[in-house]
């Protein structure tokens, strides 16, 4: 790669972003294992990588959304904001002492935060200004807290800016994943979580970029459904590896 190169931002083919999505969505179950009882610390840093393509998947929908009807827009958010509530109960019975929210409330306000930056309507850019409002107020309770919720923001933003620029939401993301603990800690595990976390942008907009023509199962919003039935899964892996017959 060299220093003028672009990621794009045209019409992302769906091949890539649904790779993309599938990808997290493996990161994300990977995390989750280290909750079922085994001793699986190394899956930490594979994990890393979940979030902020997810927040990769959001940016791009923005950017392909950015003509579509205002009713395409709501629905998006509206299926977040759905499942986000839908997903607390099973999210809380598997991760015993969780002290956030699920992830999709982090999500569903990124969104918010995302498309105002990228429509000029005043509704939108209120929604934004609620959002990055309520990601200040109750970042403690958000999962990835404030810097998460301006995470898509930072991936939309470096759609359009060469490679190096993914730095920017490499670092949020750093920031968003208690770097100062995992600093301290100074575990190979945590390091490398760290590095993952800083990576883990431009490794996505890579992806996007190189796997156009791969044609993986589409992501539809079904899809949405897996967070919470995920948890529901891994919660009775746990308890057969607690009780085996």
């Amino acid at each position: 790669m060299h220093g003028t190169e672009t990621f794009p931002v045209g019409r992302v083919r769906d091949g890539a972003l649904d790779l993309l999505k599938w990808l997290a969505l493996l990161s994300m179950v990977l995390d989750h294992l280290r909750y079922v009882g085994l001793s699986l610390d190394g899956l930490y840093v594979p994990g890393r990588l979940a979030f902020p393509w997810f927040c990769l998947a959001i940016a791009a929908n923005v950017h392909r959304m950015r003509n579509v009807a205002l009713t395409g827009q709501w629905r998006y958010l509206g299926w977040l904001v759905l499942f986000s509530v839908i997903s607390e109960v099973p999210y809380r019975l598997f991760i015993d002492d969780a002290d956030t929210l699920n992830v999709l409330p982090t999500l569903a306000l990124g969104l918010l935060v995302a498309r105002g930056w990228q429509q000029k309507a005043l509704v939108d850019r209120g929604l934004a200004l609620i959002a990055l409002a309520i990601g200040t107020v109750f970042s403690t309770q958000l999962m990835f807290g404030f810097f998460g919720v301006l995470l898509p923001l930072a991936m939309l933003v470096v759609f359009r800016r060469p490679w190096y620029f993914s730095v920017l939401p490499g670092l949020l993301c750093v920031a968003a994943n208690q770097w100062q603990i995992l600093l301290d800690s100074g575990t190979p595990v945590a390091l490398m979580g760290l590095s993952a976390c800083l990576l883990a942008p431009l490794l996505g907009l890579v992806l996007l970029r190189h796997t156009q023509n791969t044609s993986p199962p589409a992501m539809r919003r079904w899809a949405y459904a897996l967070y919470p039935a995920h948890f529901l899964l891994l919660l009775l892996v746990r308890e057969a590896i607690a009780n085996p017959f």
